[in-house]
């Protein structure tokens, strides 16, 4: 059997080097030329198109149950069932943008061709709110509500699905191109990263906070044209800012598909399955030049885990593999692009615990908002608070969370761990779970009392009546809500960009938002079987429900699901990395970390 392992500085292989020499030259240089640009001077230009799409997504989707129960007169569970679907759909594109992100048009591009996308579909989204034609007529009091008709509901899906495709490509490449623009000087103790995830999501937060004050208040005082033209702008101004920002970027050259690399892994091992494993690693095959490309931040090596794969990397005779040669991909891969592929599948576990905490998140914006509805909101008499806007006071512990976990927890929990970050993103994330239990749990006793206040009152029976009880009420939910999501939310992203093999950042970062895709569908499969086997959630009269045992069915299996996470992360196995540290005379050396 022929082995091929990591080459090292011997006088036997001494002619190699020096062979190899030049296009070593060559290689570094250009690497140091793109690491002289990038850096917090890039930051404003790309923070600035996430903000606005987060103004544009948020300022709508926050209100958009209120929209479509309103303006377009749909039923409650429908109306709310579109929305989880629409923001299901929107993170469930990024899948798409990361590969043509990784594998063709680079992080740059697809970026800015999605914005595009985006921004075409707010400019239908608004001329659907500013043209009466394109919405049904108006009605009031007990006048039965005429619902959008085929052909005004076809506009409203048409703006949602260029709005969900422009998503598709911000979201998995703004955050892996903001973080690209620092280079670590140890990729395996990131330094610079995981404050840039910090404070990248604070940047996010503090859009979200503008987004459902200001627009909402704009939507619901002053005009739905109004409240979305003003995002419809803002998307069109971060196309130029962006753009202009292109002399400063980074741009690291797309390393070609993921997706194919992890077929042919696949396919490699499945048609060597009857070979017996090899016990030694260094008899797989290893070609440090042959993925010079996708390992800029060093070698991945062999684990021990998923070693059916590890067939993809014997050389057997029929390979007839020499020094020189490119092998077949469909039947022969190194141990990197084995490990790539192991490195995301010991990834799925910990994303798939991720579901439900975007599950409970989603009720947030369809029966908060709706319970926001029927409870007192004036705060003077002539102000009255946006039903939609109560999930500033999310936002804001959100915001607050971030700064004092960067400012003052981090550094406490670094004395005690002696961590960098102070704890890791497992750790963070588990604390993110715990407190979404209990502001689920939280909601539904919530709930008890704002129906205990509707039956004194008399005013079950009455949806439009304004029940006396303070909409502050549910100030403890939506903050405890922001809480967790401070920790778990940057934990699980900082997790898939830290953990995904380099050259899948976008795909992993894709990863992070599908997670959210299929919570939210989940909420629309939840509330549609707890509708038509309950009487939990009624369509038109909240006060004649029982959301108070959706919200602990919620809690339940969120409990159920923190169980789970818990063992998936005892047994995790960390991303293992040869990090490249040193240069002597001319020779590279490596570390195993």
């Amino acid at each position: 059997m022929e082995n091929h392992s990591m080459a090292t500085a011997t006088p036997e292989n001494k002619d190699s080097f020096a062979t190899s020499g030049n296009a070593d030259d060559k290689q570094s240089k250009a690497f140091v030329n793109n690491n002289e640009k990038g850096g917090i001077k890039t930051m404003p230009f790309i923070l600035v198109n996430e903000i606005c799409e987060k103004l544009a997504m948020v300022g709508f989707s926050k209100n958009m149950v209120n929209y479509l129960t309103q303006q377009l007169h749909m039923p409650l569970t429908k109306a709310a069932n579109t929305v989880t679907n629409f923001n299901g759909t929107s993170s469930l594109t990024p899948l798409l943008g990361a590969f043509i992100a990784d594998s063709y048009a680079g992080k740059f591009w697809t970026i800015t061709i999605a914005t595009a996308i985006y921004l075409a579909g707010m400019i239908v989204l608004t001329l659907s709110a500013a043209l009466p034609q394109l919405r049904p007529p108006p009605c009031a009091g007990d006048q039965v509500c005429q619902e959008a008709n085929g052909s005004q509901t076809a506009v409203l899906y048409l703006s949602l699905l260029f709005a969900a495709l422009g998503s598709g490509g911000i979201r998995p490449c703004v955050a892996a191109f903001g973080a690209e623009q620092f280079v670590e000087e140890d990729p395996t103790q990131p330094k610079k990263t995981w404050v840039f995830f910090n404070w990248y999501y604070f940047a996010l937060g503090a859009s979200i906070l503008l987004a459902s004050t200001v627009l909402v208040y704009i939507q619901d005082n002053v005009g739905w044209s109004w409240g979305l033209g003003i995002p419809t702008l803002a998307m069109a101004l971060s196309i130029i800012v962006f753009l202009i920002g292109y002399p400063l970027y980074r741009n690291l050259d797309p390393a070609g598909s993921p997706y194919t690399r992890v077929l042919q892994v696949s396919v490699a091992a499945f048609r060597k399955r009857k070979i017996p494993l090899i016990s030694d690693p260094k008899f797989l095959y290893v070609n440090e030049e042959l993925d010079a490309s996708i390992s800029t931040d060093g070698l991945l090596h062999h684990t021990k885990q998923l070693k059916f794969l590890d067939n993809a990397a014997i050389v057997t005779e029929e390979d007839s593999l020499k020094s020189s040669e490119k092998p077949n991909f469909w039947i022969l891969n190194t141990v990197h692009r084995v490990e790539e592929l192991k490195s995301i599948l010991r990834m799925l576990p910990i994303w798939a615990a991720g579901i439900l905490f975007a599950t409970s998140s989603a009720q947030q914006n369809t029966f908060s908002l709706q319970q926001a509805n029927t409870m007192e909101r004036h705060l003077t008499k002539s102000f009255v608070i946006p039903s939609a806007s109560m999930s500033v006071f999310g936002m804001l512990s959100m915001l607050v969370t971030i700064v004092l976990y960067d400012r003052l927890l981090v550094r406490v929990a670094r004395r005690i761990t002696g961590l960098e970050r102070g704890i890791n993103f497992l750790q963070r994330m588990a604390i993110g779970f715990f407190i979404a239990i209990i502001a689920t749990m939280v909601a539904g006793f919530v709930e008890v009392k704002r129906k205990h206040a509707a039956s004194a009152s008399g005013l079950i029976d009455s949806p439009e009546s304004t029940i006396p009880i303070s909409v502050f009420w549910l100030v403890p939910q939506y903050s405890l809500h922001g809480i967790a999501e401070a920790f778990m939310v940057i934990g699980h992203l900082e997790f898939f960009y830290n953990q995904a093999p380099e050259s899948m950042r976008s795909t992993a970062t894709a990863l992070f938002w599908t997670s959210i895709s299929v919570g939210d569908y989940t909420s629309t499969l939840l509330v549609t079987l707890v509708h038509k086997y309950s009487d939990w959630l009624p369509n038109r009269n909240l006060n004649e429900g029982k959301l108070e045992y959706f919200y602990w069915l919620l809690t339940l299996l969120q409990a159920l699901n923190i169980v789970y996470y818990l063992i998936c992360a005892k047994f995790y196995t960390f991303k293992p990395l040869s990090h490249k540290t040193e240069h002597v005379e001319g020779v590279e050396l490596t570390t195993q970390v």
